[in-house]
């Protein structure tokens, strides 16, 4: 089970914990989730020894964790959850943040100059994100959900509008890499969102509140790369090759 050929994706799929303690260590599990584990440590700078004593040690543990294992649940079942989880705090945060970021910049700006590159930064962000996910819900997340039910049905699947599931896929993938970018500039640019000296309480509250939707987006589109796509390109794959 333990190899360090495998990839940081398979990790994330087979344990629980995984995503927890890849989020700590700073292993991207979600856009660079087809990396081996011994590459993504060697980026990272870790013992791949260190990371997969981790992996094993809270693969036998007893703690219960919250996730639910969606690799068991319906793809409506995990739709439904990404949109109401992922999308809907998404949405919020990225509306709040951006009015906290003008207020933190118009203070401490002046002596902080790398806030006005986090607020351009998160400006790309939210145009990335925001049609985006309105993409997802109107298009993408709907056909997956029909493919489902005509499976289910005994049916054939609906002619898709985009050619292929795969079609959509590749745009929504190549999006997530965009945002991760952005993501990993952001989190460089205030240092691991350190607060400095002189940050104020909305200063820390913006960093704690930027740390937070990034390891929300890192959960979010691991649920999409790595579970939700693959099973609905393979849902087209077995429809084609039924016929």
């Amino acid at each position: 089970m333990f190899d360090t050929t495998k990839t940081v994706r398979e990790y994330a799929l087979e344990i629980p914990a995984a995503t927890r303690i890849f989020e700590k260590l700073g292993i991207d599990y979600c856009c660079g989730g087809g990396k081996s584990l011994a590459d993504a440590c060697a980026q990272a700078g870790l013992a791949v020894e260190d990371v997969l004593g981790s992996l094993e040690t809270n693969s036998r543990s007893d703690e219960t964790f919250a996730d639910e294992d969606w690799q068991t649940s319906s793809q409506a079942e995990l739709i439904a959850h990404i949109v109401q989880k992922h999308h809907v705090f998404t949405r919020e945060e990225l509306e709040r943040l951006d009015a906290l970021l003008a207020k933190v910049c118009g203070v401490h700006g002046q002596n902080h100059p790398e806030l006005f590159h986090i607020q351009d930064q998160f400006g790309k962000l939210r145009a990335e994100l925001e049609p985006h996910m309105l993409k997802e819900e109107r298009v993408l997340f709907p056909y997956i959900v029909q493919m489902e039910e005509a499976t289910l049905a005994n049916q054939p699947l609906p002619p898709p509008p985009f050619g292929t599931v795969r079609n959509p896929v590749r745009v929504m993938t190549a999006e997530h890499e965009a945002a991760g970018y952005i993501l990993g500039r952001m989190r460089e640019a205030s240092s691991d969102y350190t607060v400095p000296a002189d940050g104020c309480i909305s200063y820390k509250t913006l960093y704690s509140a930027l740390a937070a939707l990034e390891v929300d987006l890192h959960q979010h589109i691991h649920l999409e790369n790595n579970i939700l796509f693959p099973r609905a390109a393979e849902l087209e794959d077995m429809s084609c090759s039924e016929r």
